[in-house]
């Protein structure tokens, strides 16, 4: 099974990702964490120069999605952070998968813009940088993910949200 978990920057993907991961593993020792800025940092020297461009975009995307299958094909269990832009590597994800669970998390721009956990936002609102996913990179809002949380509020339960997920998904009774 692979748990999809997607959003903006900053929304707490990884974070609550790695909680999932962390709880999952308790009961099922074949879980792996994967994460779209680890796997960017393992395969920079492969990378491109427009590695944070559409199209680099589109490669690292492509790169992650072949992993989660190849580890899915072998019984693996995965827990994906990832921005995931491109909707139509999510459907693929729904066809090619064994089992698939979407979960986006949701927070509004401006509260991004006002956590600015990376220091992107703001400089790229100003112009200052270029290529920033919600700014002048399109994020298409998934369509239909089998989950959403919303953490746009500070003081969210991050153990309660990874029981939610691995409950709603199946992964945990």
């Amino acid at each position: 099974m692979v748990i999809w978990i997607i959003g903006l920057s900053g929304a707490g993907k990884t974070t609550i990702a790695r909680r999932v991961h962390e709880l999952w593993a308790e009961t099922a020792i074949n879980t792996v964490l994967v994460d779209g800025d680890e796997i960017r940092d393992i395969m920079r020297e492969n990378d491109r120069p427009d590695s944070h461009e559409l199209t680099g975009r589109r490669r690292n995307a492509e790169r992650i999605f072949r992993m989660c299958r190849w580890l899915d094909r072998q019984n693996i269990n995965v827990v994906c952070s990832i921005l995931s832009i491109f909707p139509d590597l999510r459907e693929e994800n729904r066809r090619e998968l064994s089992k698939y669970f979407e979960v986006f998390i949701d927070v509004p721009m401006d509260e991004l813009v006002r956590r600015d956990i990376k220091d992107i936002y703001a400089p790229a609102l100003r112009g200052e940088r270029t290529h920033v996913v919600g700014v002048d990179i399109p994020f298409p809002r998934p369509e239909n993910p089998d989950l959403v949380i919303d953490n746009s509020r500070p003081g969210i339960d991050i153990d309660a949200v990874a029981r939610q997920i691995l409950k709603a998904s199946g992964a945990v009774g």
